[in-house]
């Protein structure tokens, strides 16, 4: 199960500089590629806004 990026994501890009595989893609709301996502957590434990968990 991928992580994923809920609507109280503030679009600030801490989340994807942490992502060790790339799956993380930018726009109003980041979204994360759950064929790439390898659930290591990085992006969950550095989001300021607590928008990302497993889905």
């Amino acid at each position: 199960m991928a992580y994923v990026i809920s609507d109280s994501c503030v679009a600030c890009g801490t989340c994807a500089g942490e992502c060790p595989v790339g799956a993380i893609s930018e726009g109003d709301i980041y979204s994360i590629d759950a064929n790439q996502c390898t659930e290591c957590g990085s992006c969950a434990a550095v989001c300021p806004s607590e928008a990302i968990s497993l889905g």
